[in-house]
C-alpha cells in the first residue's frame, strides 16, 4: 500500500513541476514577443 502511495505522490509531483515549467515557457515566450526589436516605421529597413 505505501508502495502505491509513493508512486501516487510522485506522478503528482512531476504533473505539478512538468505544468510549471510549461508555465514559465508560456510567461517568458509573451515577454520575447512583447520586448522583441521591431524596426519603427519612420527607419528604413536595411
Amino acid at each position: 500500500m505505501k508502495k502505491i502511495l509513493f508512486i501516487l505522490l510522485a506522478a503528482a509531483g512531476v504533473a505539478y513541476a512538468k505544468k510549471k515549467m510549461d508555465e514559465g515557457k508560456h510567461e517568458q515566450a509573451l515577454w520575447a514577443e512583447a520586448t522583441d526589436n521591431v524596426a519603427s516605421p519612420s527607419t528604413p529597413a536595411e
